[in-house]
């Protein structure tokens, strides 16, 4: 998204660069006319084949989505999804008297996950698809907008305040900038890196419309005790304090947890959980774009923000932040359910922990790393160095990785351990044993020049490496 102008060449300024002469049948006149816009339409249309190969030797540039070790977005699915996405890309998940059976797709989709998370009634299931669980937790935060606004007479001399940790996703501050609620963003202190009970309820008050409960931090993979802040707000209303709801962001674990962790009580099985979100296009399985929110049941969602739009031949009820949107990512999400079952999705979410758990292990055993979390709960860990290693720092090798076609962010954590520099690694399925091996392999030999480069420094003087 463009968000400041600057000056548009003219829609001639093109010809000045030299394209492939193959493309253009070696006829250099033509070649001269063929180069891909840049800020202006170009004045001619251009053979299909030809706009298709130059916009692929673009993407060449980008880097390669499996060796990608931040993202938590799916990078493979099987060629029977890619068919089935390809063959219903042009449908509109918002047109449901026209796609009727996409439509009840996504209602059994939504069905899967009440059951998947213990809702009082699947059956009967409230929730819809979104574009990611961004989207999802906006909807989940308007719900608990609604629902304590009633409850507190709509007075609008009070402001309402959500309680998260200071690990919460950006989605979660952007929803309290856009809807008016202030953001109260527990700091992470010493050791306890995510949100508590003891923190949350210290920070709720007859204002605070709910707690967000992560279940698996993108800063390190950990998971935040549901249960524990279930129970602390459950005390905290008997002894005659406000009565607060908790959302469950699950953007990863909502879809590791049943399947591996299945004595965690962290889902509607506790009654204070009011709704739970997650991304299909991460542990989903799926490609980008498709999330899902699901709400304890029809209470937890106030009607009033549902719409039922007369559109196209029929009436529809429609709970969303847009309008149209494709289908083939709901598609997707259901032939992923269909083809792996439990069992199938418990076996490829076993592995990508085994792979996590077992790197982790190696990258502890090199020496001048620590582990931060160790890939048992999300399949993701984070390290950082040792406190002996003084001459270089996980940016340094972040940067060596990068050399080697690997993408591993290094960063801060949130306000008051900022101190606190990381590496994290994100074990999705595609990202293989071998895989690890090969990375492995790489990472010792970044530390290994790291450490060389600072031994060169000290016998001859300052080298090419600088801090």
């Amino acid at each position: 998204m463009a968000l400041r102008g600057g000056r548009v060449p003219s829609r001639t300024s093109h010809k000045h660069r030299r394209g492939n002469p193959f493309l253009g049948l070696a006829n250099p006149a033509l070649v001269e006319e063929i180069s891909p816009p840049l800020r202006a339409l170009a004045r001619h249309p251009v053979p299909p084949e030809v706009a298709y190969q130059l916009v692929h030797d673009e993407l060449l540039l980008d880097g390669s989505a499996r060796l990608n070790l931040a993202t938590f977005v799916t990078t493979w699915m099987e060629p029977q999804a890619n068919q089935l996405m390809a063959e219903s890309v042009d449908k509109n998940m918002i047109d449901k008297d026209e796609y009727p059976q996409t439509a009840a797709i996504e209602n059994r989709c939504v069905a899967i996950l009440a059951d998947l998370w213990h809702a009082p009634d699947s059956e009967v299931a409230t929730g819809c698809s979104t574009t990611g669980s961004s989207e999802a937790c906006m909807l989940a935060g308007m719900a608990l907008k609604r629902r304590w606004a009633t409850r507190t007479g709509h007075d609008p001399a009070r402001t309402p305040n959500l309680v998260m940790g200071a690990n919460v996703q950006v989605c979660w501050e952007k929803f309290c900038r856009y809807w008016d609620v202030e953001a109260r963003l527990v700091p992470v202190e010493g050791d306890r890196l995510h949100l508590d009970a003891a923190q949350a309820v210290a920070h709720c008050d007859e204002n605070t419309i709910g707690v967000v409960a992560i279940l698996g931090s993108t800063f390190d993979g950990s998971y935040e005790p549901v249960a524990d802040i279930a129970a602390a707000l459950d005390e905290l209303a008997s002894s005659g304090g406000p009565d607060i709801p908790i959302h469950v962001d699950g953007a990863s674990g909502a879809m590791i947890a049943p399947f591996l962790d299945p004595e965690l009580i962290w889902d509607f099985r506790l009654p204070r959980v009011a709704s739970i979100n997650t991304s299909g296009h991460k542990y989903g399985l799926v490609y980008p774009g498709v999330g899902w929110a699901i709400w304890r049941d029809a209470d937890a969602l106030p009607q009033e923000l549902v719409f039922n739009v007369n559109y196209l031949g029929g009436d529809m009820p429609t709970f969303a932040l847009n309008f149209s949107r494709p289908g083939s990512e709901v598609i997707a999400q259901y032939y992923t359910f269909f083809r792996l079952g439990f069992d199938g999705y418990k076996a490829v979410q076993q592995a990508s922990r085994d792979v996590a758990t077992s790197l982790a292990q190696r990258i502890e055993q090199l020496g001048p790393y620590r582990l931060i979390t160790r890939g048992d709960e999300l399949p993701v860990f984070a390290f950082t160095t040792t406190d002996g290693v003084t001459d270089w720092d996980v940016f340094a090798v972040s940067r060596g990785l990068r050399e080697h076609g690997w993408q591993v962010p290094a960063y801060t954590f949130p306000a008051d351990r900022t101190d606190l520099a990381v590496l994290r690694i994100v074990c999705r399925h595609g990202f293989s044993s071998d895989l690890a091996d090969l990375f492995m392999r790489d990472l010792t030999q970044v530390t290994n020049t790291l450490i060389a480069d600072v031994d060169k420094a000290g016998r001859s003087g300052p080298g090419s490496f600088h801090h």
